[in-house]
């Protein structure tokens, strides 16, 4: 490998939300994660319940169709010139 050309890599800290911290290497000096393998779906097996909130609920109420009766309106008959002479 070519000297001087690589970045420098520091011993870091990996803050996440959920509290969870361990330690990698980067060439930032900070890191900070919103999910992590501590607090993540996938790898816990637990799924957040989005409907404590009530997003689910209040997305269904905007965007929920409401049923109106169809009514077919008739067209006005029309008057002819000769039967009204």
């Amino acid at each position: 490998m070519r000297p001087n050309i690589h970045p420098e890599m520091h011993e870091v800290t990996v803050h996440c939300q959920c509290g969870f911290e361990f330690q990698t290497r980067s060439t930032k000096k900070e890191l900070r994660v919103e999910v992590c393998a501590a607090c993540h779906s996938f790898y816990t097996g637990k799924q957040r319940d989005m409907t404590i909130a009530g997003r689910v609920e209040k997305f269904n109420k905007k965007y929920a169709k409401k049923a109106e009766p169809v009514q077919a309106e008739a067209a006005p008959a029309e008057v002819s010139t000769e039967a009204a002479q």
